[in-house]
């Protein structure tokens, strides 16, 4: 740290320096003060609306393209989760969830209701009650399912651009939290209530996040990819009558 600051002073003292070198040539050569204080400090004022110019507008400008060319990026990873993870997971949570049916309604989605009503759909997934019932379907099943996948969950978290992401990090962290709730339990039959209930708790938060998420993903496929997008609302999870074959 001290040597990069030595550097930095030498070489504002040497641009100092430099600069005061080419003014007194200036009035060596032309005797004119008053010519060289004018445009001194008519370029000192501009100073100012250049650091306005470049460091608030362009440079917030070109971060801002910046984040949104990773945030494509990060939406191949958040591509393959679903592919590998995220798609089969919401399968599993739907089969838990004891409403699972008036939520569906909003998520049957088309090419014009994704369109005209991403924001009523939006709102309807952020305010479903999401009715968890731990008993309801086969946890085993999703403790296994989780344990298979772990591997290539820890390699999405390698990622260091996911920190740009806090939705699907904060959902990675919820799948993670319920792979070692169930990871952790020798036997998932005949728990205390209390217990199927803290189970019910960390389901229902990964299973919000991941539809919200899912939600988000498909409209960026929508906007983006018409073809991904195809092949996503063909292979719906929340569509009991979807078929990947083209009708």
């Amino acid at each position: 740290m001290k040597r990069v600051f030595n550097w930095q002073v030498l070489l504002g003292l040497s641009l100092i320096a430099l600069s005061a070198l080419v003014y007194f040539i200036h009035y060596f050569i032309f005797r004119d003060a008053h010519h060289i204080f004018i445009y001194l400090i008519g370029d000192i004022a501009f100073v100012f609306l250049e650091v306005l110019l470049v460091t608030l507008i362009l440079h917030q400008l070109l971060r801002y393209r910046e984040k949104k060319a990773m945030l494509n990026k990060l939406n191949m990873v958040i591509g393959a989760f679903f592919s590998e993870v995220g798609g089969e997971l919401l399968k599993i949570f739907i089969n838990f969830d004891t409403k699972s049916s008036e939520i569906a309604q909003d998520l049957i989605i088309t090419n014009e209701s994704l369109e005209k009503e991403f924001l009523k759909i939006c709102e309807s997934v952020k305010n479903h009650n999401y009715n968890i019932d731990s008993k309801r379907g086969d946890l085993e099943n999703i403790k296994n399912f989780l344990k298979e996948k772990r591997q290539f969950l820890l390699n999405l978290l390698e990622n260091p651009n996911l920190l740009e992401h806090e939705s699907f990090t904060n959902l990675l962290w919820a799948v993670f939290h319920l792979t070692e709730e169930l990871d952790l339990r020798r036997s998932l039959n005949g728990l205390p209530e209390t217990d199927y209930q803290h189970l019910a708790g960390d389901m229902k938060r990964a299973y919000h996040l991941l539809t919200v998420e899912w939600l988000n993903y498909m409209k960026h496929l929508k906007t983006d990819y018409p073809y991904l997008f195809s092949l996503a609302v063909r292979t719906n999870p929340f569509d009991a009558n979807a078929s990947v074959e083209v009708k």
